[in-house]
């Protein structure tokens, strides 16, 4: 019998404001994950929903868990004034959709910065960060793509990436290889682990993670809070677990 593979899951508009869209996936189970989208390749449209398959877990589980996608035209880093607002509306939607009793944000880049902010609006109880700028002042200066979104944006709400409450288990990765400066910005705090790839770049670290079919199995250990699975996926795909503030740059 051949394999068939459980269709995607399907996913409907429940909030569109002022250049900020919010889709949500109806799921089974009380773990909502909450997927925030990167500036993406083509500034023209609005960004696509980002890690559809490992946020909803439908091919792990046959059946997807809730989750809501978050996706901002303008790219404005949570800086869109009704970001908090269109977080809350749509949360608050979930929670007529079914319990909600853990919630995890989620993101790349961009997104990761959002998923970052998302802890001071909604009850987050864990964050998977994949390279996240530590301030927007130093993304604007490292990054032509990023500078072009980032100046239009005037005395900003979350100039710098908030540390999330010691309750939220907060996990952050990035590529050494142009992402340096962005993980130094971070500061260690016992409710987080910093996982550093020097072999990997800022573009290439979700790809590789991907290919090694780390995704799924990374969310669903956060969700039940198996930190020593979680490590134990990111280091044998070459992640090394910072432990001291300085950090050091890949070996050349």
């Amino acid at each position: 019998m051949p394999i068939v593979s459980p269709r995607p899951p399907k996913l409907h508009r429940i909030l569109e404001r002022d250049g900020l869209a919010i889709d949500y996936c109806a799921g089974q189970g009380a773990d909502l994950v909450i997927s925030f989208s990167s500036i993406g390749h083509d500034p023209s449209r609005l960004p696509a929903p980002e890690f559809v398959a490992s946020a909803t877990g439908h091919r792990a589980q046959g059946t997807p868990r809730p989750a809501l996608f978050v996706m901002d035209h303008h790219r404005r880093w949570g800086n869109a004034p009704e970001f908090s607002t269109s977080l809350r509306d749509a949360f608050a939607y979930a929670q007529t959709q079914g319990p909600v009793r853990h919630v995890t944000a989620m993101g790349l880049s961009m997104g990761a910065y959002c998923a970052l902010i998302a802890t001071q609006i909604l009850p987050v109880q864990a964050v998977l960060a994949f390279g996240p700028q530590s301030s927007l002042q130093q993304a604007a200066t490292g990054c032509a793509r990023w500078r072009d979104w980032i100046a239009p944006l005037k005395d900003p709400r979350w100039p710098v990436a908030p540390q999330p409450p010691a309750t939220c288990h907060t996990v952050l990765a990035h590529g050494l290889e142009d992402d340096l400066v962005q993980a130094r910005g971070f500061g260690l705090h016992s409710s987080c682990d910093h996982l550093l790839f020097p072999t990997q770049s800022h573009a290439s670290l979700v790809p590789h993670l991907k290919a090694r079919g780390c995704l799924a199995g990374l969310v669903t250990a956060l969700i039940a809070g198996d930190r020593r699975r979680l490590l134990r996926i990111l280091q044998a795909a070459g992640g090394l677990r910072r432990k001291t503030e300085d950090i050091a740059p890949p070996a050349a």
